[in-house]
């Protein structure tokens, strides 16, 4: 029974047929052809055999083995890699089809190579899951054949191996770096300028081009007989929320990626730098009803808890209740905290509606919303118009695009400090600010 299901024809031996068939036929009218079409019948037939043979004669003839991470990050490249070896005792031609998870929706995975005796290889794929969830790999196929290429021999190797996708755990680590090294500006984006300081001191030092004048130490100066400058660090173990919007509007794809997916790995990646910079983190989600929360903890082995409550975060088809979050707040957040709000307003109206509780909130913390910008209408706007339809879509979409600035605005004058992001520049950007916020003693 396993020698039916490991046994296959190769494509080959049906092109074999095809001429020996053809001679059959022409053998009709060439009386002469037909002997030799029965002599190549039986050659053949012989040869079959013999690949049968070669290739059954060894019990385990590849060994092979998929290396895959324990856990996917959500969104990124993850690299898998196969190693296979041969056994057998001459040069085998091999083909690789690994059955990746459904959610893939990939049916064409297909890798040939060949292999001399003791002969070892390695092959490395990425996938980019777009969704958090278990992710069943199938079998690791390998279909075997000699130089004969007449039959083909199926060897199984690691059936239904379940991986976790869970949020961007590469992103985290390539923001921490960037982070702790101050080296954000790679992306393009301004430097943050000191404009004040907090006040925990921590040394004197050599005045450089750039310091503030304020914090020039005088005795010190004297002292030396050169310019010498207070330097301050930021207060630590102050408590930082993140707080992400599971409702409707956080269903919206880009590049694949719902926004709410977008938001979960912006909160590890900001989560991690906020608990090396030494302050208290903390998390909270909801829709129709607050679905997590952690209260702010100053503890790096923390981010395993935010981790696995960011995994099983999903979102619903229901708008959001502002008000319960506001009431939540103000009951179970007493200390002044940074509150980094991510959700979504797609018109001025929806956000108007919310305004009164977000300004309640913004009296008591720091209240920082994050909203998106809409990416296809940027491209809309940008596409000459060349119809009056098109001309009707343009002005649509720039108005569109209008209201988020205008939103934007609204918001920063009730003292509310906003974030209008592409959704691919949201960590990074989400954690410029918490830098920038940090560095201006807001908090």
């Amino acid at each position: 029974m396993n020698f039916l299901k490991s046994f296959y024809i190769h494509n080959s031996f049906f092109r074999y047929i095809a001429i020996l068939s053809a001679l059959f036929i022409v053998s009709y009218w060439v009386k002469w052809l037909y002997p030799i079409a029965w002599i190549t019948t039986f050659f053949l037939m012989s040869l079959f055999v013999l690949d049968i043979f070669l290739l059954y004669r060894s019990k385990n003839g590849i060994d092979a083995s998929r290396i895959a991470p324990q856990k996917l990050s959500n969104s990124d490249h993850n690299t898998i890699t196969l190693n296979f070896r041969s056994f057998y005792p001459f040069k085998v031609l091999i083909t690789i089809i690994d059955e990746l998870p459904v959610q893939f929706q990939k049916r064409d995975f297909e890798y040939p190579t060949t292999l001399t005796k003791g002969d070892k290889k390695q092959f490395d794929y990425t996938v980019r899951p777009v969704d958090r969830g278990e992710y069943v790999f199938g079998n690791l196929n390998i279909f075997v054949s000699s130089t004969l290429k007449m039959v083909k021999r199926r060897y199984i190797f690691q059936k239904d191996e379940m991986v976790p996708v869970y949020p961007s755990i590469i992103q985290m680590q390539q923001y921490d770096f960037l982070a702790m090294s101050n080296n954000l500006t790679e992306f393009g984006l301004k430097k943050i300028r000191r404009i004040g300081h907090t006040q925990e001191f921590e040394q004197i030092k050599e005045y450089i081009a750039g310091d503030d004048f304020r914090t020039i130490n005088w005795k010190a100066t004297a002292k030396r007989s050169q310019l010498m400058v207070n330097q301050y660090q930021d207060e630590k173990s102050q408590p930082i929320y993140s707080i992400i919007d599971t409702g409707r509007v956080m269903k919206m794809p880009f590049n694949e990626l719902k926004l709410v997916d977008y938001a979960i790995n912006s909160t590890l990646a900001f989560s991690n730098v906020a608990l090396k910079k030494n302050d208290k983190t903390g998390m909270i989600s909801f829709s129709k009803k607050i679905e997590t929360f952690l209260p702010a903890v100053q503890k790096i082995t923390y981010l395993n808890t935010i981790l696995e409550k960011l995994y099983n975060i999903t979102t619903a088809f229901t708008d959001s209740d502002f008000g319960l979050l506001y009431a939540h707040i103000k009951r179970k957040v007493n200390h002044r905290s940074l509150l980094l709000l991510y959700t979504n307003f797609e018109h001025i109206s929806a956000m108007r509606r919310q305004l009164p509780f977000l300004t309640a909130i913004a009296k008591k913390h720091v209240l920082v919303v994050i909203f998106f910008e809409n990416t296809e209408l940027k491209e809309l706007i940008e596409t000459n118009a060349e119809d009056i339809q098109s001309i009707y879509h343009k002005t649509i979409a720039e108005k569109f695009s209008l209201e988020k600035r205008l939103m934007q605005k609204e918001l920063q004058q009730y003292g509310i400090q906003t974030i209008l992001t592409k959704p691919e520049h949201l960590t990074v950007n989400t954690i410029n600010k918490y830098l920038e916020i940090k560095a201006r003693g807001l908090l």
